[in-house]
């Protein structure tokens, strides 16, 4: 186990699972989720997929900012992708996808940094060994 001295501690109050409510310490996140229409839901609000997705997205832009040494990645964006089924066990669980977009780049030196920021990653770290993950230039 990976152990850490806080920098910073997201809060967040849940209510209701997947078809209730979420709000954070400080206001900012305040909104209703709901299960997706895959999953009998409504799919009129946001899910913890979703949430998932964009966390690990931005969370490895990040990585992908310091991994870059000079190397101009300015304009980059990612598409993620996180899926949620049976495992061979038969119980729930995530699997994610990370395309990674550099036009600055040809697709093998924008894989190398793809490969460097996986390794850093926070996100990539907590899920290494636990879920299928992609990560990939295109």
């Amino acid at each position: 186990m990976i152990k850490i001295e806080p920098i910073y501690t997201a809060e967040v109050t849940s209510t209701g699972g997947r078809s209730g409510h979420i709000k954070s310490s400080d206001g900012i996140l305040d909104f209703g989720v709901s299960m997706p229409k895959e999953m009998g839901g409504d799919g009129k609000k946001t899910n913890p997929e979703q949430l998932f997705a964009a966390g690990y997205a931005a969370c490895f832009g990040g990585a992908m900012g310091v991994v870059a040494k000079g190397r101009d990645i300015s304009d980059f964006s990612i598409d993620s992708k996180v899926s949620i089924g049976k495992s061979e066990s038969g119980l729930y669980s995530i699997a994610a996808k990370l395309h990674v977009h550099i036009p600055k780049m040809d697709v093998e030196e924008a894989q190398k940094l793809v490969d460097e920021a996986h390794q850093i990653c926070p996100y990539s770290i907590a899920t290494r060994g636990n879920i299928e993950v992609e990560v990939k230039a295109v």
